[in-house]
C-alpha cells in the first residue's frame, strides 16, 4: 500500500508504548460530582455481570405442563389467527371455566 498513512507505524515503538503507559491516568476525579467518581472494580464486576445478556427462552413460572390437545382445524385456525400470546389467552379461558364450575 504504497503511500498508506500505515506505513508510518514502526511497530517496536508501537510494542514500547504498550509496555510503558503514561504515567498520567487518562481521568483524574475532582471529588466535586459523585456521578463524575469512577467507578470501582466491584462496582464494574457488578455492572458488566447485570448487562449480560442470558441465552436461551426466559424462565416460566414452572407451574405448567406441556401437554397435547386434540382440536378442530378451524377452531385452531381461528385461536392463532387472534395474534400473539394466543395460547395464554386460551389457558386463561380455560382456568375462568375451571373457576366457574363449568369444567
Amino acid at each position: 500500500m504504497s503511500g498508506s498513512k500505515t506505513s508510518l507505524i514502526n511497530p517496536k515503538r508501537v510494542i514500547a508504548a504498550l509496555r510503558s503507559p503514561s504515567a498520567q491516568p487518562d481521568y483524574v476525579w475532582d471529588g466535586r460530582d459523585d456521578n463524575d467518581r469512577p467507578a470501582s472494580p466491584a462496582e464494574l464486576k457488578k455492572a458488566l455481570a447485570a448487562s449480560v445478556k442470558k441465552r436461551g427462552r426466559p424462565a416460566g413460572s414452572g407451574t405448567k405442563s406441556p401437554t397435547t390437545l386434540r382440536i378442530d382445524r378451524d377452531v385452531l385456525d381461528a385461536l392463532r389467527a387472534s395474534g400473539e400470546g394466543w395460547q395464554t389467552r386460551v389457558n386463561a379461558l380455560l382456568r375462568e371455566a375451571v373457576n366457574q364450575g363449568r369444567l
